[in-house]
């Protein structure tokens, strides 16, 4: 932790806890008492802070009637549209981030914003209010494995975990090297080479029940490699492309899917009559039959034929639902 990473979150421990003893300190930080005193006189000094020890309470707390907001702490500035570009991007995130894996993590980051905005007539958390971000199809994850997760990644270390299918039902127990973290369509998912498989898989964050960081070093993919087998094919469902999906929308939905993004390599085009032709090349269809049955009437399945007999099952059996 650098000396001024560790002088912002004494701030910030100070603020949110409102008093903190010095054993708390000395634990979360990692650092010497004398290191901590030297810490602590920077910010009085220096940066301004009414810090005081408080005997009856046990700890360090602002002084009361101070004003927190008026503390000068040292590293980058920013003018208030760069300020107010950081608390609508922080705010973005924790609230895409429905499981909460990344929030707790960048709360910090939020009392600094804070305090930043502090005193202008557009407060952050004003502009918080202003702002919602609607989560769908989010699913609960745990934070202690998102951050043995986020530990392997960093480390270049395996991970020893047990996961839960929920396509096949049934438990593994895996040991994997992680590639990349992937958020996608309100979810999170892990690429990594699968051991168990000697394949890559890409692993449901929420199917993850246990993960444990070895002292094994990952085995490393290319790039090049991860981008074939992830990125290629359609959505989250990878492997390595080996069909290619063409449709049709009719005019009504072609003002809406035109604009949309399905595919990385995909290429589209209105025909004379307003119907929207899109083609993109794909693996497996799961993902893909349900973009496709959303639109009901309002797409053909062109090729093929394999995908375009899926679905039709798929709105067979859907239409007895309703006989």
């Amino acid at each position: 932790m650098s000396d001024m990473e560790r002088l912002h979150r004494i701030k910030y421990m100070i603020q949110q806890r409102k008093c903190v003893p010095i054993e708390d300190f000395l634990d979360e930080l990692e650092i010497s008492k004398a290191t901590f005193k030297r810490d602590l006189e920077y910010l009085r000094s220096r940066s301004k802070a009414d810090i005081e020890y408080d005997r009856f309470l046990g700890g360090y707390k602002f002084k009361d009637g101070s004003d927190i907001n008026k503390i000068e702490m040292p590293g980058l500035w920013f003018s208030e549209k760069e300020a107010t570009a950081l608390v609508l991007m922080q705010h973005l995130l924790s609230s895409l981030d429905q499981a909460g894996l990344i929030g707790p993590h960048i709360e910090p980051l939020t009392a600094i914003i804070d305090g930043i905005l502090g005193q202008s007539e557009t407060s952050a958390k004003e502009l918080r209010k202003r702002i919602k971000v609607i989560g769908m199809g989010s699913r609960k994850n745990s934070i202690e494995n998102f951050s043995e997760i986020g530990a392997a990644l960093l480390k270049r270390n395996r991970l020893e975990i047990a996961y839960y299918s929920k396509g096949k039902g049934e438990d593994t127990n895996r040991e994997i090297s992680p590639q990349r973290l992937i958020y996608y369509r309100e979810n999170w998912y892990l690429d990594a080479y699968c051991h168990l498989r000697n394949d890559l898989r890409s692993f449901a964050v929420d199917g993850i029940r246990s993960a444990v960081l070895t002292n094994k070093k990952a085995q490393e993919v290319a790039e090049k490699d991860c981008h074939e087998h992830f990125a290629e094919s359609y959505g989250i469902f990878s492997g390595k492309a080996t069909q290619r999906a063409k449709l049709r929308f009719t005019p009504e939905h072609s003002r809406w899917v035109a604009g949309e993004h399905w595919h990385g390599q995909q290429v589209g085009s209105f025909d004379k009559d307003g119907y929207y032709n899109l083609e993109f090349d794909f693996n497996q269809d799961p993902e893909l039959i349900m973009d496709i049955l959303k639109h009901g009437s309002g797409v053909e399945v062109i090729g093929p034929v394999s995908l375009k007999n899926k679905v039709k099952a798929e709105l067979e059996k859907a239409l007895k639902g309703y006989a």
